[in-house]
């Protein structure tokens, strides 16, 4: 008798086998189906998770630096502890040009306004930036343009107006190349813009509007003082990677203790990213090991019904042997049975998971931010049949062997 694995009749039989234990073979193919389903589904939720944070940071640099003026804690060269210093544009060239580890840079400085066009006003901010500013938060413009270096250089009266101070303001009139009065003082809109995701310096883009830093300072008169001055550090770099050089210079030009650490404050943003980025890699080994830990349930399910499979069909292995099936026949039929079993549940496992999650990703998909990631990669999917096969495989393995030497005499005396 030649059994196998291009056999018709063998996969025939394997049907009728399975067939005969239906609620057996149900509830070992659910546990196979709930296992493949439970680490996909945590693999892409993990992933999916991951997306709608990094969603909230959309647009803004994830290398970001910044410093800022405080207190002095230390009495030093005449100035006393408890008094304040101001940074100037004068500092943050000098800073430009020692600081080790800038790619972009930025003044920023804030005015509370009164915005008016028309008969419509509107209490808001106006924020003082630099051209790099639009490479450090990137915006994203619905109208227009964005200030530029020209703006900056020729102190130009141009404004670019957030998106829900724009709608406030002009309604459904288009802004660009209208004048908007702030405290009395007319500014043309150049551009109409907001934020990807929610993290933002001094209030969001949308409820805010944007002039030149140099504009900003000599219309409200602030001289030459800057409130925050901001960096991007290059690809290999970190922010902090600044701190001891911008602390040296800031502490020679306004007579700062060289100790004194409360005297400048300094924010590095990469610090909290790459927590985050820990802490989502924990959660993706966790849903790794909880997901695998559902899988292996499912195979040790795989090899608990062959071992019953072959102890039910002791002695119709013996018939068979006895009339001419060779051990090898006996053991790819086995083999057979527990590979579809495996095969059939795992891949409507993958199948059902990718379903979820493609509506989890419809669902949460932004119109301006597009989907968030609930999903599986064709890869990872593979991967996951793949060792459900390779172990479905293995489970099945032990009885097969044991239906091999299954001895025909022996067989045969078996009820």
């Amino acid at each position: 008798m030649k059994i196998s694995v291009f056999d018709r009749d063998n996969w025939r039989e394997i049907g009728a086998s399975l067939a005969r234990n239906k609620t057996r073979t149900f509830l070992t193919a659910f546990g196979i189906f709930w296992g493949t389903a439970m680490l996909a589904l945590l693999m892409g939720g993990a992933d999916g998770l991951k997306g709608l944070m990094s969603r909230q940071f959309a647009g803004f640099s994830t290398n970001l630096g910044a410093v800022f003026n405080g207190q002095r804690s230390i009495s030093y060269m005449g100035y006393n502890k408890g008094s304040y210093w101001t940074m100037t544009m004068q500092d943050v060239e000098v800073l430009r040009k020692v600081a080790p580890a800038i790619e972009y840079s930025s003044t920023m400085d804030m005015a509370q306004v009164r915005a008016a066009y028309s008969t419509r006003e509107k209490s808001t901010r106006a924020i003082g930036v630099e051209a790099d500013y639009g490479r450090i938060m990137i915006p994203q413009i619905y109208d227009g343009r964005f200030i530029n270096s020209s703006d900056i250089s020729a102190s130009r009266k141009v404004a670019v107006i957030g998106k829900n101070v724009a709608a406030e303001l002009f309604g459904n009139e288009s802004p660009i190349g209208k004048r908007v009065g702030l405290n009395g003082i007319y500014f043309t809109c150049i551009g109409v813009a907001g934020q990807k995701g929610d993290a933002s310096i001094m209030g969001r883009i949308d409820d805010s509007i944007i002039l030149p830093g140099t504009t900003l300072r000599m219309t409200f008169n602030r001289g030459n003082q800057v409130g925050f001055f901001v960096y991007t550090a290059p690809r290999g770099k970190k922010p902090s990677d600044n701190e001891p050089a911008i602390r040296r210079a800031l502490s020679r030009l306004h007579s700062i203790h060289p100790d004194d650490k409360n005297a400048m404050g300094f924010m590095d943003i990469s610090e909290q990213f790459e927590m985050i980025d820990n802490m989502f890699l924990g959660l993706s080994i966790l849903a790794f090991f909880v997901g695998f830990g559902s899988l292996m349930a499912g195979i040790i399910g795989v090899g608990n019904i062959m071992w019953i499979v072959v102890r039910e069909r002791t002695h119709e292995f013996g018939v068979r042997r006895a009339i001419g099936a060779k051990p090898l026949d006996i053991t790819v039929q086995v083999l057979c049975e527990s590979v579809l079993l495996t095969l059939v549940a795992g891949t409507a496992g993958v199948c059902f998971a990718a379903m979820i999650l493609g509506v989890a990703d419809m669902f949460t998909a932004s119109p301006l931010l597009g989907k968030a990631g609930f999903e599986l990669g064709f890869s990872n999917a593979i991967a996951i049949l793949a060792t459900f096969f390779v172990l479905g495989s293995a489970a099945g393995t032990l009885p097969a062997i044991k239906a091999m030497k299954i001895k025909p005499i022996e067989a045969l005396r078996e009820k």
